[in-house]
């Protein structure tokens, strides 16, 4: 499929430099490595050439149209995104400045790059030293989700749904990183909790019935009327449910009841009937005969 082709379905027909810079990339991919090779079609890698492309001119990308594109899952692109990336030598980056000028929020700044470092800092403090020279921190999904946390502990409306597009990344990844900063760099990035009112609860309680208490301290009559008050706090479903419980048991006690009244003593001898065979066959059809009359 033609390159220009692909870009209008993208939304990308009016990017001319987009487009040209993607079939540059495109070209250069052909020149230095089969595609092929690590499961990548002639489609799927104009999209993500035009992907980097529009990455590098800040310019929007429709990653879920991208996707469906492709024909792949958001897990296959994303690995074949990056591996195409790093096959190519080309490193997005996605500076905090650019992002408070496009935000909105150019106050932020300082409060990113203060809590980028920090988090750098404790981060590799946690690692083995083995691993701390293969940790790469210039990805732009880092610096997209320093910004969004700082946005978000200053009150400041910014569209994570945006800020994902731009970073090249996934949703699941940028929760991750997200959480991850949030957890070691709480004094910069966290957002304090609200100190929840005791006097809101005890009402919150008092409205609902069935987590009232009663005193236990009471006598005879008062455990009485405290076990009728009981029945009326009761939630309205479990009221009902008790009511067709009580009368369940009544009707089985009545039928209970009755069978035992409508059943024999076993106690009592039984009767069993005489048979006359001294009848006469005579005598047998004169009384068939009276009984018809």
């Amino acid at each position: 499929m033609d390159m220009s082709a692909i870009a209008s379905r993208l939304g990308l027909s009016d990017s001319r430099p987009v487009v040209r810079k993607a079939a540059e990339l495109r070209r250069l991919c052909d020149v230095t490595f089969d595609s092929s090779v690590l499961g990548i079609g002639e489609v799927c890698k104009a999209i993500i050439c035009l992907e980097i492309a529009a990455s590098k001119f800040q310019v929007m990308f429709d990653r879920a149209e991208a996707v469906r594109m492709s024909g792949m899952s958001e897990k296959a692109y994303i690995r074949s995104f990056n591996a195409l990336q790093n096959g190519l030598g080309v490193k997005a980056t996605l500076d905090v400045r650019e992002l408070g000028i496009q935000f909105g929020c150019v106050r932020l700044i300082p409060f990113v790059q203060k809590g980028l470092s920090l988090y750098k800092e404790r981060f590799l403090a946690a690692l083995p030293p083995s691993r701390r020279a293969s940790t790469d921190f210039g990805r732009p999904v880092f610096t997209a989700a320093a910004f969004y946390l700082c946005a978000k502990r200053h009150k400041l409306k910014v569209d994570k749904l945006k800020l994902i597009d731009l970073c090249g990344t996934s949703s699941s990844e940028f929760t991750t990183v997200s959480t991850s900063m949030a957890d070691l760099c709480f004094d910069v990035f966290g957002i304090a909790k609200e100190k929840k009112d005791s006097k809101s609860n005890r009402e919150l309680l008092d409205v609902l019935p069935s987590k009232r208490k009663h005193d236990d301290d009471s006598d005879s009559s008062g455990e009485s009327s405290g076990d009728d008050q009981d029945e009326l706090d009761l939630p309205t479903y479990k009221r009902h449910k008790k009511m067709e419980k009580e009368a369940y048991s009544a009707w089985k006690s009545s039928v209970l009841s009755s069978n035992k009244q409508t059943k024999p003593d076993p106690t009592k001898p039984r009767k069993q009937a005489q048979l006359n065979f001294k009848k006469k066959p005579s005598d047998i059809a004169l009384e068939v005969s009276s009984a018809a009359n």
